[in-house]
């Protein structure tokens, strides 16, 4: 790498405290914008790298806005990365979440905080459709429309209509993946 430890520190700090400030909605928000800053800005990692993480992560307990933002500190910058990473996406939503909960009880009943909160609604739903959108791109090159559609129905049935908590079901895929047999010619390195 061309740039200096002190300068990968400082850009996963402010690359996770624009995360930590701009994810409204949780977690599962923030994914779109830690590709956005991970994949896009910096290139610290690539869509399949990003893909994984976001995986493995997924089968993990605990939110994932710590979890990825940990791995991908830890992979930047060490020890020290992971460290920085972790707090500067956490430490802004803490202070917003005290500063915006105390805005919000004092004045609860007034018809434009209760707006504000409906407005970023959309934004999030189109922020989510974005990242589904590119996922469902790279499983149909990878594997097939006609598989990928297969494994979203089968996985869909097993989370809504049975209740299965989505990490067993990455999982599973990651075992069944795991214990695949590499046919001839198709061996990976």
């Amino acid at each position: 790498m061309t740039t200096s430890s002190g300068q990968r520190l400082a850009d996963l700090f402010w690359a996770f405290t624009r995360i930590g400030l701009l994810g409204f909605g949780g977690g599962p928000a923030m994914i779109p914008l830690i590709r956005q800053e991970v994949v896009k800005r910096h290139n610290w990692l690539d869509d399949d790298e990003f893909a994984d993480i976001l995986a493995i992560g997924n089968t993990l307990p605990g939110p994932i806005a710590t979890k990825m933002p940990g791995y991908i500190g830890y992979r930047v910058a060490g020890i020290g990365g992971c460290i920085i990473a972790v707090a500067a996406v956490i430490l802004p939503m803490i202070a917003a979440m005290i500063a915006l909960l105390g805005i919000f009880s004092r004045y609860r009943d007034v018809a434009w905080i209760r707006g504000m909160g409906q407005a970023v609604v959309p934004v999030v739903m189109v922020m989510m459709a974005q990242l589904t959108l590119d996922f469902w791109n790279k499983s149909q090159l990878a594997l097939g429309w006609l598989v990928s559609l297969v494994m979203i129905v089968v996985a869909g049935g097993l989370i809504y209509v049975l209740g299965v908590h989505p990490g067993w079901v990455i999982g599973a895929l990651l075992i069944t993946a795991l214990l695949r047999p590499v046919t001839p010619g198709k061996e990976t390195s």
